[in-house]
């Protein structure tokens, strides 16, 4: 007999996706990792401590030089202060963090309030903590339906699932909007937990905001972040959760049981990255901006329509008109026919909108997404 949680969720459709790719030789603009190079000097930086001998357990919630640095970049970017000792767990990957998060805090019942597109694992980490979600849907120029925000709320909300930049629509949350969003967590009792993996991602003069670093909040937030995206290491698996230390004391525990604690040697390599110069950021911007354009181009050109992500490195398009398919099976198509891997837009959604959309991602070489667009202009049904 098999647990009831598994009821509720399939297997990732991502990594399927990734898997389809691999076997019919297509382009994989389904999962977000890069093709292209982690940066030298961290690859060596891991290779020194593995021959350092950094090969044991660290401290299960996270090496100290880790730690202190992660207080230091919060402090700094995120204008959140955390104590290095009682405030922040390194788990393994960002992933990890929000499912021992969720676990931490929610008991068989609560609601959680989501915004809808979301990143596919809310739900099943939901699901595995034994909450209900609350769906939020975006407008349609993503801005928040502050009506439907505000109803989503009851005595039964326990938590508020953030993501900002989002995946997969690449919204920048505005402060405004997080002033709205803290209000009524204030209001109700709501714990935040907020995935800012992207953090460093960001276009067009946009500036990333910590919900947790708004007044009030600091007691009420559980900020998560990680090394996969902004150093280009998604195979690494290490992110971290601050939270105040009543928090971070049940992080801990979950986290302990859980995966006992991440790479050694890679938590002290991670620690190097951290003291990468502001240029570094300035850079990765500037890369990911012009694989941004790349791609939006590509996909307006084959017929898509879609908005320029302000953050993140995915495009959500809508699928051409005219093309008789929803969303599964124009991705399965695009795969075997077109050779170029998108994401079903329903692993995003839970109302009907996702069947007409897919995701792409811009995370790759340039020369991978020029053949991408390539192959996207013999699109035809």
């Amino acid at each position: 007999m098999l647990s009831r949680r598994v009821d509720h969720f399939v297997e990732s459709v991502i990594r399927d996706m990734t898997r389809l790719s691999i076997k019919h030789n297509a382009i994989n603009l389904a999962q977000g990792f890069p093709d292209f190079p982690a940066p030298p000097e961290l690859k060596r930086a891991a290779a020194s401590a593995i021959m350092d001998d950094y090969n044991q357990y660290s401290i299960t919630w996270g090496a100290k030089d880790l730690r202190d640095e992660i207080s230091r970049k919060a402090s700094e970017y995120n204008h959140i202060e955390a104590d290095p000792e009682s405030e922040i767990t390194v788990t393994c990957g960002a992933t990890e963090a929000m499912m021992a998060s969720m676990l931490a805090i929610i008991n068989e019942g609560d609601e959680v309030v989501v915004f809808e597109p979301f990143y596919e694992n809310y739900g099943p980490d939901a699901a595995v903590s034994g909450a209900i979600p609350r769906l939020v849907p975006l407008n349609e120029d993503n801005s928040i339906d502050e009506e439907a925000l505000s109803s989503a709320f009851n005595k039964k909300t326990r938590a508020l699932i953030l993501n900002t930049p989002n995946n997969p629509c690449g919204k920048v949350f505005t402060k405004r909007e997080l002033k709205l969003i803290a209000d009524l967590c204030i209001e109700h009792d709501v714990t935040v937990v907020t995935d800012e993996i992207y953090e460093y991602i960001l276009y067009d003069n946009k500036k990333h905001v910590s919900i947790g670093s708004l007044d009030g909040m600091g007691d009420r937030t559980i900020t998560i972040s990680g090394f996969s995206k902004t150093y280009s290491v998604t195979g690494w698996r290490i992110g971290y959760a601050l939270a105040e230390k009543n928090l971070t004391s049940a992080i801990r525990k979950v986290h302990d049981f859980l995966t006992v604690g991440a790479p050694a040697p890679l938590q002290h390599a991670c620690a190097s990255a951290l003291r990468f110069p502001d240029s570094y950021y300035e850079e990765l911007a500037k890369m990911y901006d012009g694989k941004r354009k790349l791609l939006y181009n590509a996909l307006i050109k084959a017929g898509f329509k879609c908005m320029m992500p302000e953050g993140a490195y995915y495009i959500l398009a809508d699928i051409p008109e005219g093309i008789d398919m929803d969303d599964m099976a124009f991705a399965r198509y695009m795969v075997s026919e077109v050779g170029v891997a998108a994401v079903p837009g329903s692993s995003f959604f839970r109302s009907e909108a996702g069947k007409h959309k897919l995701r792409f991602t811009f995370s790759k070489k340039d020369e991978t997404l020029m053949e991408a667009a390539r192959r996207l202009e013999g699109l035809s049904i």
